[in-house]
């Protein structure tokens, strides 16, 4: 009797288990990423989807080659792609689900690869509401300020913002509105950044151009590594932005790579501290120190290895936020969801180890 009382609880213990492990192995899997995304006037809720020069491969991953077409938009983190030319413009459709940029992401931006991005809006070029990685590709986002006021216009506007591994970066604003302050990159807390490190500009070994006429880079927090400033000359982080050396909002900010090579002809016309012999490609037009009236593109040149490390940090403050577009309304054929590798693992681990339970019971 006893035997057949622990033969039964044995049975038991065995069935709990299996259950356990169905449920834990058949559950949904949640992929990391944006939970839907709008582009081409469509907005879509699961990736596997494509169409003319892009594809959205899975959650936070999306590629475009050749794209050129209305506004994207990603409600969560998103790691962009570029091969190839690619554009992207405001849509101006009065339903349209974003609206002022051309680029508008609520979570972190990620641009990388071979390509360039071009990205244009009223308010801004590009829109992101945590953190702006360049990661060795070119992009150039513009705003012009059309139908805007009392608001902050700007190429640029995101939480905070790395330019690395060679990437260059053309940001300019403008606009004649009542209230309209125009900055080539405004980097505002809008409450999501992690830490206390927000309103934050990291040049690493790459190229920017700046220019707005209230500040050519607004930010709180600064570093450049292996780079410098060319324009203004003696230019440093102030409170709220990039001063020249008396201490004045520069209206035009050039950064270079530190052993930048110029084009070739061309020669350094103003002396900067510390290298008196480079020239940045962005400011070919205009002596270093003098602002211009707006970016001038790059050419493309391959940055040097870094040598020097320069870092200058100063005070946070608190800038105003930005609206969160409307939900997303447009409705698409939904595909099956990309599973998260993490829940994968995770599976397999519980799965093996209901393995061993089981034999364990068994031999009991």
């Amino acid at each position: 009797m006893f035997a057949a009382k622990s033969h039964t609880s044995r049975h038991c213990i065995a069935i709990v288990a299996m259950a356990c492990l169905c449920i834990l192995l058949g559950g949904p899997s949640y992929a990391a990423g944006a939970e839907s995304l709008i582009i081409a006037g469509a907005t879509y809720y699961e990736p596997g989807v494509s169409g003319p020069g892009w594809a959205w491969t899975d959650a936070d991953h999306l590629e475009l080659n050749g794209y050129a077409g209305e506004a994207i938009g990603a409600d969560g983190d998103l790691v962009l792609t570029l091969a190839g030319q690619n554009s992207v413009t405001e849509s101006h459709a009065p339903d349209a689900d974003i609206t002022l940029c051309g680029m508008e992401v609520w979570g972190n931006l990620t641009l990388r690869g071979t390509g360039t991005l071009t990205a244009t809006g009223s308010q801004c070029g590009i829109h992101v509401s945590q953190a702006l990685v360049v990661d060795g590709c070119t992009v150039d986002a513009r705003a012009d300020g059309a139908d805007i006021t009392d608001e902050a216009v700007a190429g640029v506007i995101a939480g905070d913002m790395a330019v690395r591994g060679g990437g260059r970066v053309v940001a300019a604003g403008a606009g004649s509105g009542a209230g309209v302050r125009a900055y080539g990159v405004f980097l505002q807390d809008a409450g999501l950044s992690a830490g206390v490190d927000g309103c934050r500009l990291s040049v690493d070994a790459s190229w920017l151009d700046a220019a707005g006429a209230d500040g050519g880079v607004a930010c709180t927090v600064g570093s450049l590594v292996s780079a410098r400033f060319v324009t203004p000359a003696g230019g440093v982080f102030g409170a709220s932005g990039v001063v020249d050396a008396c201490g004045a909002v520069a209206p035009h900010v050039v950064v270079e790579p530190v052993v930048a090579t110029p084009p070739a002809g061309e020669t350094d016309r103003g002396e900067v501290p510390g290298d008196g012999t480079d020239k940045s490609p962005a400011d070919a037009n205009s002596a270093a120190g003098e602002s211009t009236t707006g970016p001038t593109a790059n050419p493309s040149l391959k940055p040097a290895a870094a040598t020097t490390k320069t870092t200058t940090t100063v005070t946070k403050t608190t800038v105003a936020k930005t609206t969160k577009p409307k939900a997303a309304t447009a409705t698409t054929v939904a595909l099956p969801k990309t599973g998260d590798n993490n829940c994968v693992v995770a599976s397999m681990v519980l799965f093996l180890l209901g393995t061993v339970l089981l034999g364990a019971v068994y031999r009991c």
